[in-house]
């Protein structure tokens, strides 16, 4: 059997934590891709605190940055398997939507990649989100 954990890296984007607040944004960590050639964001939803809805949700971006201070939202031609809608990866607006994770590859080109994740509503009670970066590919391996 192949040893896949030496060739990635895992990275915490963001720490698992409750996001919760009203109309707020949270960037996560820019992830430095240097020394890899392949990388995969995977976002972790935990239980809903609150009953999300159309008017109470996150809505998730992915971006990415050459100089790891402007950031720039990554268009569908930087991301495998996932489909954008309006350039938003992910929307957690419903039950079934959290208790999961859900992945996508980035294939952009930069430097650095982050996700945005935009809280639209009260969110008095919070979701626990966690945003991991795995890193493949490496030029030398062992990682």
């Amino acid at each position: 059997m192949k040893d896949l954990g030496s060739n990635l890296a895992v990275v915490a984007s963001l720490i698992p934590q409750l996001a919760s607040g009203n109309g707020t944004t949270t960037a996560t960590n820019g992830v430095d891709l240097v020394g890899f050639e392949s990388a995969m964001l995977v976002l972790s939803a935990g239980t809903q605190g609150d009953t999300l809805a159309a008017n109470l949700k996150y809505t998730v971006k992915i971006q990415d940055s050459d100089d790891n201070t402007t950031y720039a939202d990554v268009g569908q031609a930087g991301i495998t398997g996932a489909t954008l809608v309006g350039g938003v990866w992910l929307t957690l607006d419903a039950a079934a939507k959290v208790s999961q994770s859900y992945k996508a590859g980035y294939i952009g080109g930069k430097r650095y990649v982050r996700a945005s994740l935009v809280r639209t509503g009260n969110h008095a009670n919070g979701t626990p989100i966690s945003v991991e970066c795995v890193k493949g590919s490496p030029h030398h391996a062992p990682v």
